[in-house]
């Protein structure tokens, strides 16, 4: 199982921009092969702040996510709308349990 965290920044003028793409790339992650879990959640302290979690079945999964065509147009919209501060890291991890 491979585990994603991390974050990024969406300025302020560009948040109703940033949402419908935001929607796009996860229903488009969330129907991918291998993937367990897709989302972005904005910080309830900090507005802008996005938090990302992902997790992915396999490495092949997790493959076949980063040349998806559709995460090749979500680069596009990074730049696009000006997101900023963009940090995510890779986790190898078991399925976890439930506490």
């Amino acid at each position: 199982m491979f585990f994603i965290v991390g974050s990024f920044r969406v300025p302020p003028e560009a948040m109703d921009a940033a949402r419908p793409a935001m929607a796009k790339m996860i229903a488009a992650s969330r129907a991918e092969p291998g993937c367990a879990q897709y989302g972005y959640a904005e910080d309830v302290l900090e507005p802008g702040l996005f938090h990302v979690t992902e997790r992915w079945r396999d490495r092949d999964s997790l493959s076949g996510h980063f040349t998806a065509p559709h995460l090749v147009e979500w680069r596009a919209e990074w730049r696009r709308l000006g997101f900023t501060e963009r940090q995510l890291t890779l986790y190898e991890t078991d399925g976890g349990e439930p506490i």
